[in-house]
């Protein structure tokens, strides 16, 4: 599990390998990541975008933007969770993600929010530190 927190919002992300998903031979690897976005402030907020920054084993960057999370802009009360669950494929065995939410507050004020950096690896990944 991946965490950071910025301006009391807590993120925690599980990726998950899926190997049904997956065909090594044809150099296509696929992950399904479980994120937990957790409200520990005192402000109600929302979140708005995503902005991902996914780079595979050769250093190739693809960035994804987008409105809210699986079609949705959850809004959290203090103290309130959001999770969702999406995918991502890569054509290298391993790589990594990481990015920011944007949200607002309720009174308008915008600010970002971290999502962690996290590991892509399938068991054809050598072994790599990061």
């Amino acid at each position: 599990m991946y965490s950071s927190t910025t301006r009391e919002i807590l993120v925690a992300v599980e990726p998950i390998y899926l190997p049904g998903e997956s065909s090594p031979e044809n150099n296509h690897y696929m992950w399904a990541y479980r994120v937990h976005i957790e409200n520990n402030g005192n402000e109600v907020v929302q979140l708005l975008s995503r902005h991902w920054k996914i780079t595979d084993a050769r250093g190739q960057v693809q960035e994804v933007r987008g409105a809210g999370v699986v079609g949705r802009q959850p809004v959290l009360r203090p103290g309130e969770t959001y999770e969702y669950t999406s995918g991502n494929s890569l054509s290298t065995p391993f790589g990594t993600m990481g990015g920011e939410y944007q949200m607002t507050t309720a009174q308008g004020e915008p600010f970002q929010v971290e999502i962690p950096t996290f590991s892509l690896k399938s068991p054809y990944a050598r072994s790599v530190l990061n």
